[in-house]
């Protein structure tokens, strides 16, 4: 017997050729710079400046990877940035997600006040001058902790985690009570394992923030030891593009003519060593991180 099959209509098979197309197009917007970027951070700095190097390096070289990580300070830098973005962002997690479940109780005592008040913290803030002044203070100036304990806590992070919690059946917290659960058996038992998508979210965002900051090592810094890998590469670029516009000897131009390291092409070498290690982490939580991508955007 010949099985009836519902054969889409040409409308329908336009939108979605329509659909195809755009989606390879924004693939396409979005990985075409990447291989730029990819190409011209292997490429002779030099030779890029004449143009052409599209997705594929003309002149290979390794000088501005070298030039990078020349002076050694790099590798210093790595430590400080991995660890305040693991310290930073599993003290993020624990208490955002604890707050998360404490606001998602009903009987909290000044509940709708304690939401009020830190939910005005998103819409005004001290400025720079203030939160300098907290900092010396709090004596976070020069300290490692400036990294960390400042964005211990987001409220954008902590109202999707509340919402996220309040998704959860209460039925389940009523029954962990009646077994004579607390709340922080039911916290470490039920909210948490139920929370990985949110958690990933969370974490993954609160990751990249940390590894991409230099402000907070520019800033409120003194101790170059202790600067993050962006604010290291940040100042390299800064030097290297004055280098670049105080050229006023002969013997200066010559060098600099012949010198296979441009900014331009340290730019790139930089933007691919502080890049690349913060895309291996993503495969690890893609699971999770689509799961979770939307929490917030439909209220039920």
């Amino acid at each position: 017997m010949k099985k009836n099959h519902i054969r889409d209509s040409l409308t329908d098979n336009l939108v979605q050729a329509v659909i195809l197309i755009v989606l390879i197009a924004l693939c396409l917007v979005i990985l075409l710079p990447c291989l730029n970027v990819l190409a011209l951070s292997f490429n002779d700095g030099k030779d890029a400046a004449k143009g052409g190097v599209w997705f594929w390096p003309r002149k290979f070289t390794l000088d501005n990877f070298r030039e990078v990580f020349k002076d050694g300070s790099i590798m210093g830098a790595y430590w400080i940035t991995i660890a305040r973005t693991l310290i930073g962002t599993f003290g993020s997690l624990f208490i955002t997600t604890m707050a998360g479940y404490a606001l998602k109780q009903k009987d909290l005592p000044g509940r709708k006040v304690i939401t009020m008040l830190i939910t005005f913290t998103m819409l005004f803030g001290g400025g720079m001058i203030p939160t300098y002044i907290q900092f010396k203070n709090l004596h976070l100036l020069n300290s490692f902790w400036v990294y960390v304990v400042p964005s211990l806590v987001s409220v954008t992070y902590l109202m999707m985690v509340r919402s996220f919690f309040e998704g959860i059946p209460e039925s389940l917290e009523e029954s962990a009570k009646l077994d004579g659960c607390g709340y922080f058996q039911i916290y470490g038992k039920i909210m948490m394992p139920l929370s990985k998508p949110v958690i990933a979210v969370v974490g993954l965002y609160t990751a990249v923030n940390h590894w991409n900051d230099w402000f907070a090592g520019a800033f409120y810094m003194n101790d170059t030891s202790k600067w993050p890998v962006q604010t290291v590469l940040q100042q390299m670029l800064t030097k290297a593009m004055n280098q670049q516009q105080e050229v006023t000897s002969v013997a200066q131009a010559l060098a600099h003519n012949t010198a296979s390291v441009t900014s331009d092409s340290l730019k790139m070498a930089a933007v691919i060593v502080t890049t690349v290690p913060i895309l291996c982490v993503y495969p690890f939580i893609q699971k999770y991180f689509a799961q979770g991508a939307m929490i917030g955007a439909v209220k039920g």
